[in-house]
């Protein structure tokens, strides 16, 4: 269980760090114009794009860099949980843009998001 945790825990740092970093240093008509699964930016200022990259860039640090420095890992499943939160939002917005087959993606990373959180608040915890 622990394997796992740390597989899909580096998988969506990996996964959040070059798509907040992307959101933060790409301007928000490209981002629009990159593909229609990224036409929701339209319903977010510039800044607020920028913002979300951000938390996106900091949650991908947070699930990972704590518990490999062993200094605050209570950090980790916190950090999971923000990525539930942020994919909740994702997934509303989705709704209300009547975008479901891009949905199903927002989904999963939630799921999988929450599964790093359950796991390291409750059977696979760093906290002793």
């Amino acid at each position: 269980m622990n394997l796992a945790l740390w597989i899909v825990a580096g998988l969506l740092a990996a996964a959040y760090l070059f798509g907040g970093a992307f959101k933060m240093i790409t301007p928000k008509g490209k981002i629009a114009a990159s593909g229609p699964s990224a036409r929701w930016v339209d319903d977010f200022s510039a800044g607020g794009v920028k913002v979300i990259g951000a938390l996106e860039v900091l949650a991908a640090v947070g699930l990972v860099l704590p518990a490999v420095l062993d200094i605050a890992p209570v950090l980790v499943p916190l950090a999971a949980l923000g990525l539930v939160l942020m994919m909740a939002g994702a997934a509303i917005t989705r709704i209300r843009r009547h975008e479901t087959t891009y949905l199903v993606v927002d989904l999963i990373y939630l799921v999988l998001a929450g599964f790093v959180a359950w796991g390291r608040f409750g059977p696979e915890s760093f906290i002793s």
